[in-house]
């Protein structure tokens, strides 16, 4: 059974048509920008400060309560933004509005501490996934189907490493296959019971999984925006960036995704290692 499944899958690749050079422009480009996040270089470059000297100021007891508020943060993003989003119809605003808004709730980012954080971040990712979302749009999602909606929840998993990937070549390919049984499990309970995460234990595992990425980027943030010398101007240059990564990220992803749907996923897997390795030297 198994080498009929293959020799058909085999066959259907050898059936797609051939990658044209601007899909495989499009491929190398969403390599770079996958495999190379730079959030905390362009942090660095507009604040005039390494984001680990901030790091280095930011108390260890906070970090466990960052994560904990960036898996809510998730949460409610996730009811806000994805499950309430009409699969049809309107699209969500434009991301130059999502950005000047997320700029404006990040003015008070790290006035206040980590209560500002527990108000703000919310606030952030709601925007930063509608956002998401309609990049989803733009590369031809279905967003009627709950996989296309978790995969802009994925997107925060991709924009840098986390702790658990120091001295670890972990890629984006890895990342996904990661977070890919919670994230089928999460798709056909909410197909299933519908969009709601009531009783989805699989959902909660994503949210975690994704969380804990996420959280890395988010610590760097907070630390630049507690930084008294930082003030409110700064604080809301910090937000814009961190949203404009994550948006360059899921340019990136969704390529890769519609990619996948129009040359066959093994197809361009091979093709993504293929480039990675040559950028690698």
């Amino acid at each position: 059974m198994n080498s009929m499944v293959t020799s058909s899958e085999a066959l259907l690749e050898w059936q797609r048509p051939p990658l044209p050079a601007a899909e495989l422009q499009a491929l190398e480009k969403a390599v770079r920008r996958l495999e190379n996040p730079g959030l905390a270089a362009r942090l660095s470059h507009y604040i005039g400060m390494p984001v680990e000297k901030a790091l280095a100021s930011l108390p260890e007891e906070l970090v466990e309560p960052i994560t904990r508020l960036t898996q809510e943060a998730l949460g409610k993003a996730l009811d806000a933004a994805l499950l309430t989003l009409p699969a049809e119809g309107r699209p969500p605003s434009r991301r130059s509005v999502h950005k000047i808004m997320a700029g404006l709730s990040g003015a008070l980012g790290g006035s206040f501490g980590i209560a500002s954080l527990a108000l703000e971040l919310p606030v952030s990712a709601t925007l930063m996934l509608r956002a998401i979302a309609a990049t989803a749009r733009e590369h031809g999602e279905d967003l009627a189907d709950p996989r296309a909606r978790l995969a802009c929840l994925e997107v925060f998993a991709l924009g840098g490493k986390s702790k658990a990937d120091d001295g670890a070549e972990v890629g984006y390919y890895a990342v996904r296959s990661f977070l890919a049984k919670t994230l089928e499990e999460s798709a056909k309970h909410l197909l299933k019971k519908g969009l709601t995460k009531e009783g989805a234990p699989a959902l909660v595992k994503f949210l975690h999984a994704v969380a804990q990425r996420f959280s890395v980027q988010v610590s760097q943030k907070f630390a630049l925006q507690t930084l008294p010398a930082i003030g409110a101007v700064s604080g809301a240059t910090v937000n814009v960036l961190f949203m404009d990564h994550f948006q360059r990220t899921a340019q990136a992803h969704f390529t890769v995704r519609r990619l996948e749907r129009l040359y066959g996923r093994e197809r361009i897997h091979r093709l993504y290692d293929e480039i990675r390795r040559v950028d690698q030297g």
